[in-house]
């Protein structure tokens, strides 16, 4: 699978929240894919045109809160999304929505995906679909091919971050949330940062910030959090470099 643009090399594009699609070695890799405007009490800064969402090798899911799979966005995918890679006990949630294989994995786990290997990590959250499910897995993915890309999902610091994937080229860090406040298992810009510092990837992007807000609110509780990010990096890891982008930004390497 793949056109002829995925073959251009490495590109990354930002869709907002936790939705990158990663285009290396010609695969296309999608994460956490919420694409529609409205989400419960939330809105979305901007819309995501079908033009930016071409046919996908994979997509990742890391966890089951509302904000990362979403089976409306699913739904929207359809066929477009040849095999869907889920949390340990979270196939049933996806199963349903028209897309191609589902595939549960564990921590440790790998999938081959044509010249791309994808590695299941430990993320330091915790997760249900609502108060009364059961708690599931969180993981993050590192993706290798020509390249080494880590997507974090949602976590915050944890032992064994430092020799998570040694040699990343990219780490997708998320550095705020949609809220007034961020709870337990979350990066804020300067937990984000200290993960730079410790996974030392030759760029960090800033995601999960900038997408989200509440109804009631006419701007977003995080706006300036890649700002604060860049910052905080510079002072910690000054030899990562921070490459912040709006939401639909695309960047190569």
């Amino acid at each position: 699978m793949g056109g002829e643009d995925a073959n251009a090399g490495f590109r990354l594009t930002w869709l907002g929240h936790a939705t990158v699609l990663i285009e290396l070695d010609g695969v296309r890799v999608l994460t956490d894919p919420v694409l529609r405007r409205r989400l419960a009490h939330l809105e979305r800064a901007e819309a995501v045109a079908d033009a930016a969402l071409p046919p996908l090798d994979l997509v990742l899911i890391s966890h089951v809160h509302y904000d990362h799979l979403d089976r409306p966005s699913l739904r929207r995918l359809g066929e477009r999304a040849a095999r869907v890679a889920v949390p340990v006990g979270a196939a049933p949630l996806v199963r349903g929505t028209g897309v191609g294989e589902v595939v549960e994995l564990g921590e440790g786990d790998q999938l081959e995906v044509g010249t791309l290997r994808v590695r299941a990590t430990y993320a330091e959250h915790r997760a249900s679909r609502h108060p009364l499910a059961p708690e599931l897995p969180c993981l993050g993915f590192v993706v290798e091919g020509s390249r080494r890309v880590y997507f974090a999902g949602d976590t915050d610091l944890f032992d064994g971050m430092d020799d998570l994937a040694g040699g990343l080229d990219v780490a997708l860090l998320p550095v705020a949330g949609w809220g007034p406040r961020l709870p337990p298992g979350h990066l804020d810009p300067a937990g984000a940062a200290e993960a730079a510092r410790r996974l030392r990837p030759r760029v960090a992007i800033p995601i999960h910030w900038g997408t989200l807000k509440p109804l009631y609110r006419r701007t977003h509780y995080s706006g300036d959090a890649a700002e604060q990010f860049g910052a905080h990096v510079r002072e910690v890891a000054p030899d990562v470099e921070v490459r912040v982008l709006g939401v639909g930004e695309s960047c190569t390497f």
